[in-house]
């Protein structure tokens, strides 16, 4: 930009003027539609912005962190994003079949869970893309990269073998970069992580990144409920009748005593 270094994301709508035969300046970024990103107390990181697509990348191995999905199922619902949740390295018969009882809880909610194989065949994930600008997310290990490669040959991003004994990958994706499919459909490869902080995302908010919580937010007889313990606490009610699963409502409140909630209850 002009005068100044960052404030772009990844997905950005920009005018720009150019300068020489390859080179130019940013004059103005326009409004955006949506913006993911992670934060903790010190910063805040930029993933993308106007996706409308968040596609998390787990793999049958190494091991994902179920905190890590509810954590970007929490971003994604802040900012009306649809998600898709891909189990690479399906060809891995006995890991996915465990891996799968573990994300079919997130498929009894309505999210959409697509197994598939990245070096075998993707073709079941391109109409997932069509219309969308979608970006990749996930641990490092869960084969973002060689997915993107499968889609796109010519992308040649780096990957490297996961560690069997540390149960982990290796960062190989650097930076974010956005690939098209066609006119109405694009891809952004973005670097994996191990943490997915929601800083921004103030406490009275994150019932609201639950979706099974929504009907009966604001039914509670206190106007201020945490959905922790207090009396006529409705989510609570609707977890002893079986309308929400108590595994998301842990999830929750777990990251309701998170440093980040807790200092603002």
């Amino acid at each position: 930009m002009r005068g100044k270094k960052g404030g772009i994301a990844c997905g950005d709508l920009v005018e720009y003027q150019l300068t020489t035969v390859g080179q130019g300046v940013i004059e103005t970024v326009q409004q955006r539609t949506s913006l993911l990103y992670r934060s903790d107390a010190f910063k805040e990181k930029i993933i993308a912005a106007n996706v409308t697509q968040i596609i998390i990348v787990v793999a049958a191995t190494p091991s994902f962190s179920e905190e890590l999905i509810n954590r970007c199922l929490v971003a994604a619902e802040s900012e009306n994003i649809k998600v898709l949740i891909v189990l690479n390295k399906a060809d891995l018969i006995e890991p996915t079949q465990t891996a799968m009882e573990a994300l079919s809880l997130y498929q009894n909610l309505g999210y959409a869970v697509l197994q598939l194989s990245a070096t075998q065949d993707i073709s079941a994930l391109r109409p997932y893309l069509s219309g969308h600008l979608s970006v990749l997310a996930g641990q490092s290990g869960m084969g973002k990269s060689t997915l993107l490669n499968a889609l796109i040959p010519e992308a040649r991003r780096a990957t490297a073998e996961i560690s069997l004994a540390l149960d982990s990958g290796t960062h190989t994706t650097t930076h974010s970069h956005l690939y098209h499919l066609d006119g109405d459909s694009a891809i952004i490869d973005s670097p994996g992580f191990q943490e997915f902080g929601l800083n921004h995302i103030k406490a009275e908010n994150l019932a609201w990144g639950f979706m099974e919580f929504h009907p009966y937010i604001g039914r509670c007889k206190f106007n201020d409920c945490h959905h922790t313990r207090e009396p006529g606490c409705a989510v609570l009610l609707a977890v002893q009748q079986g309308k929400i699963h108590p595994k998301r409502l842990a999830f929750y409140q777990k990251l309701l005593r998170h440093d980040e909630f807790s200092a603002n209850i």
